[in-house]
């Protein structure tokens, strides 16, 4: 693992944040030309209002029919022509509104709860594994953040494992049909209003697709539209959202269901590669069903509405594409591996969507002050002059990060400035549930309204990395207040997690 200083580079004077900042503000200005229409189109109307008021309309009028054309007349027409094209252009320029209307956590059922200690002896009844790679494992888990009541489905726990296809599937269904069903359940929407559904699961993708099995077993409508996202990683979640966003662009008066999950049976890595085990010891049962909607009546009820979605993809680069790689071990044994550029990669992407993001969520005198210290570095030296990192808690009100692992949330802590409260529920998610993939942004966030509640307006900030390698980002507005126990953290002692965290 790269040293912690190689995790959130100096980003503030990289050449590559130029090109960052850059699009950050393309994308701010793609939205600003629509709030300059509007005060053009107002400004339009007052004027004709004006001209009708003091009946200048109606003697141009009359001097038109008697006479030529005059000026003022002129100047009228062109008024109603601008208006005119104003108001065409914000109809065709207009994007609906997405409402997440609410969305569900899964928590599975007790039987399937494993302690570190239990997990320590299940892996070694196995006799997969050397007592080196056993005890490798047993302190990655040790140190890694989780608690002991994360979920690991009963193929894995029941000794000898069950690696089938069958077992894969029956996890799959068990969690995906359970938060579909709890979540339709709770709003009321029947499985054949649904108009979109995408599933992501990156290592686990079956033949009919899984958002094809949900459809089967919800029986929804052939007019369905479906699709199913693989290879993206853990920040497939948010890239799911996105893909939700696009759609809900496309298909007025639509619902869009997005199942996020990640399967633990069909990746289990029973080989030696220290790389590759570091998989089997963060990664627990989790997943989330979400529903979203352009629906204008959803808007009172409804959650939250979608600000922004920022995605970053550092594919082009060799090392990135590479630090989370499935592959085979040199036993021939399939597993994915985790580099040791892994945590600079990330960083690296990090830096770049937080640079893009910063111009379309940021206050004016954050920005100005970034702008004036990547001046001044440029000027006097970047030895001279210390970054400034911009502090993102002037433009949010929670932050669910990842929970890739202990040392990911706290780099981010630390590099970002984040204090413990606001970073709080994803150590949080982390303790209670694990590793869960793409779905962990969704614990995080039902911690938040289960402990602390979100008042309306307040801002959330999700953020997610995944392999290629990706750092993306999604921004949510409160239209209400929303404080509402989750069955997720049932019986969660906060006090004791924190003592606990404290030992280590």
């Amino acid at each position: 693992m790269a040293p912690a200083s190689n995790v959130v580079p100096d980003y503030a004077g990289s050449p590559v944040a130029l090109k960052y900042i850059k699009r950050g503000y393309t994308m701010f200005f793609k939205h600003g030309v629509m709030l300059l229409l509007v005060p053009l189109a107002a400004s339009l109307v007052l004027e004709l209002g004006n001209l009708y008021q003091t009946g200048d309309l109606s003697r141009l009028w009359e001097v038109a029919k008697q006479t030529d054309l005059t000026f003022n007349l002129v100047s009228a027409v062109a008024c109603c022509s601008v208006l005119l094209g104003v108001l065409v252009s914000m109809f065709l320029m207009q994007q609906r509104p997405v409402y997440l209307v609410d969305y569900h956590v899964y928590r599975a059922p007790d039987s399937w709860k494993v302690t570190r200690a239990q997990f320590d002896a299940i892996v070694a009844a196995t006799k997969d594994f050397s007592e080196d790679s056993l005890q490798f494992m047993s302190k990655v888990l040790h140190r890694s953040g989780l608690g002991d009541e994360t979920y690991a489905p009963p193929s894995l726990t029941n000794v000898p494992m069950d690696l089938t296809m069958s077992a894969a599937r029956t996890e799959f269904e068990q969690i995906a049909f359970s938060a579909v069903k709890d979540l339709l359940n709770k709003t009321g929407v029947q499985p054949r209003q649904i108009g979109i559904i995408i599933t992501n699961s990156s290592l686990f993708n079956t033949t009919p697709s899984l958002s094809a099995t949900i459809m089967n077993h919800f029986k929804m409508s052939s007019k369905t539209l479906n699709y199913n996202l693989a290879g993206m990683g853990c920040s497939a979640g948010v890239i799911a959202i996105d893909l939700a966003r696009q759609m809900l662009q496309l298909y007025p008066d639509s619902y869009a269901l997005v199942v996020s999950t990640e399967n633990l049976t069909y990746n289990w890595y029973p080989g030696t590669n220290k790389g590759m085990l570091m998989t089997n010891t963060l990664f627990r049962v989790g997943g989330a069903a979400v529903l979203l909607s352009n629906k204008r009546r959803e808007a009172w009820r409804s959650k939250y509405t979608l600000r922004h979605v920022v995605r970053t993809n550092l594919a082009a680069n060799d090392a990135a594409y590479g630090c989370v790689f499935e592959t085979e071990d040199d036993s021939g044994v399939r597993g994915v591996k985790l580099s040791k550029e892994l945590m600079s990669v990330a960083g690296e992407a990090l830096k770049a969507n937080i640079t893009t993001l910063g111009p379309l969520v940021l206050p004016f005198s954050e920005q100005l002050l970034f702008a004036a210290n990547m001046v001044a570095r440029r000027v006097l030296g970047r030895k001279r002059v210390k970054p400034y990192v911009p502090d993102f808690t002037t433009a949010f009100n929670h932050i669910c990060i990842h929970t890739g692992g202990r040392g990911v949330i706290d780099e981010i802590e630390k590099h970002l400035r984040l204090n413990a409260k606001i970073i709080e529920p994803s150590r949080a998610a982390l303790f209670r549930y694990g590793n869960v993939s793409s779905s962990s942004i969704w614990y995080v966030l039902s911690y938040i309204e289960s402990f602390r509640g979100v008042r309306r307006g307040d801002a959330v900030w999700q953020l997610g990395f995944g392999s290629g390698f990706k750092c993306n980002s999604a921004v949510w507005v409160a239209n209400r207040r929303v404080e509402e126990p989750h069955k997720a953290w049932e019986g969660f002692d906060v006090s004791r997690m924190l003592a606990e965290l404290s030992k280590c």
